[in-house]
């Protein structure tokens, strides 16, 4: 059995960071989402459409994945995994650093809107391939039998990601006033990302190529067109890889990204203690990620993500049910958001599971395709999915609508116990390849 030499330390190290350092530059648009609402939308429309405005022109990110994601796919199964690093870097940089400096509604109009479209669909096309590609990458370095934790380590440095947006968004505001933030100051954060972005790709240039993808090319075992073979032989691979890209996605969307920010408001809290709140819950996150890729290389992934999905759907009953009473007290609710959290490892169960469904050969076209199509659908609609469903539940206090929000992300908890069992029996039916 391989173990890792330190060249495979210092590669794995690279790309995790660089993972960090790429999703804040697609993240850290949700954290500044009311301060761009207010720059690129017209004065005469109300607060909610601004903001939902706002939420929908994040979700045309989700919508541009696949065609990144099909692409570098391709030309990663076929040309290899490490290039396709550097293109997505360079695709996610660009457009961030330019939003830095791209004027607002009253010098640009209705064009700025455009301008903050196309800036959102090309992250969009990066991020498509990144960690697609990023997942692969960590998973045929690592040595078989710390496969899955070392997945762990990496999602977990995706979601750190989140966790560096945060920050930034906290000094921002102890830095700047809210008139300064409004004005001109929530530029900063991308100005930043442009930054991390460049150092990114200098950082990507110390990356090799995976041992799995240069036997294969020593062989001349690659395939001419992977997709098509995906289709061919993996169609279980794909529903199995949607469903529990639905779960990632419907547990980051809402648990991470906006559930914090709806509790804020509900309960009165300002956005200093919102975001320390939302960091100590990232936190967790990241801890259960690496946490549920050890236990799933001890006791296997089954096992695994039925223990992790039943205690979150437990805590995530317990928070919603304090959240929305009628006298909701915020330490109770900010103590069940944390027990959620630290079941957050649900998500590292997305790429353990499309890393094992699909032959090396078509590894990256499968798990790319599936992931980024389930993450277009799901991505596309849960940020005004959630909102909508809050602001409902907020109009029906008094009766067991209240619990709106609640249902879906029970209902998510239900799909990844679901998707255990897929998977279960997917081991169980012999196969003509090896994942």
């Amino acid at each position: 059995m391989r173990e890792l030499n330190k060249k495979d330390i210092k590669t794995l190290a690279l790309s995790s960071l660089g993972g960090t350092l790429e999703f804040y530059d697609f993240i850290i648009f949700l954290f500044f989402a009311s301060y761009i609402s207010k720059n690129f939308f017209p004065e005469n429309l109300s607060d909610f459409w601004k903001l939902f405005n706002t939420y929908g022109i994040f979700a045309a990110g989700y919508l541009a994945r696949p065609l990144g994601g099909i692409i570098m796919a391709h030309f990663g199964d076929k040309a290899g995994r490490k290039n396709m690093f550097m293109l997505s870097i360079l695709l996610m940089a660009i457009p961030t650093f330019a939003l830095a400096f791209i004027p607002g509604f009253e010098t640009l109009g209705y064009s700025c809107i455009v301008l903050l479209i196309l800036i959102r669909i090309f992250q969009g096309i990066a991020i498509g391939g990144e960690l697609p590609g990023a997942w692969v990458f960590v998973y045929e370095h690592a040595p078989i039998s710390k496969r899955r934790t070392y997945l762990g380590a990496l999602t977990a440095s995706v979601v750190g990601g989140i966790l560096l947006g945060s920050i930034v968004f906290l000094i921002i505001n102890q830095i700047y006033t809210q008139e300064e933030l409004y004005e001109w100051a929530w530029r900063v954060p991308f100005f930043l990302g442009g930054i991390f972005g460049i150092i990114s790709v200098y950082l990507r240039t110390f990356l090799s190529e995976t041992p799995v993808f240069e036997q294969m090319k020593k062989e001349e075992n690659l395939e001419k067109f992977p997709l098509k073979e995906v289709f061919k032989r993996a169609k279980m691979g794909i529903l199995i890889s949607m469903i529990i890209t639905w779960v990632l996605t419907g547990f980051v969307v809402v648990m991470v990204l906006t559930l914090p920010k709806f509790m804020a408001d509900m309960l009165g809290v300002d956005p200093i203690h919102q975001t320390y709140l939302q960091m100590i819950g990232i936190v967790l996150v990241v801890l259960s990620c690496i946490l549920s890729g050890i236990l799933a290389d001890k006791i296997g992934v089954f096992k695994a993500c039925v223990i992790f999905s039943l205690a979150f759907g437990i805590f995530s009953v317990l928070l919603f049910k304090t959240l929305y009473a009628t006298n909701a007290n915020f330490t109770l609710v900010a103590v069940f958001y944390l027990l959620a959290c630290c079941f957050g490892g649900i998500t590292n169960f997305c790429p353990i599971m499309m890393n094992e469904v699909f032959d090396a050969k078509i590894k990256f076209s499968g798990l790319s395709f599936s992931y980024n199509i389930a993450y277009a659908i799901s991505g596309g609609v849960t940020p005004q999915l959630a909102y909508f469903l809050h602001t409902y539940a907020l109009q029906n206090l008094d009766n067991i609508w209240r619990f709106s929000l609640g249902f879906y992300i029970l209902f998510i908890a239900f799909l990844a116990i679901f998707c255990a069992f897929l998977f279960k029996e997917f081991n169980n039916t012999p196969r003509t390849y090896s994942a």
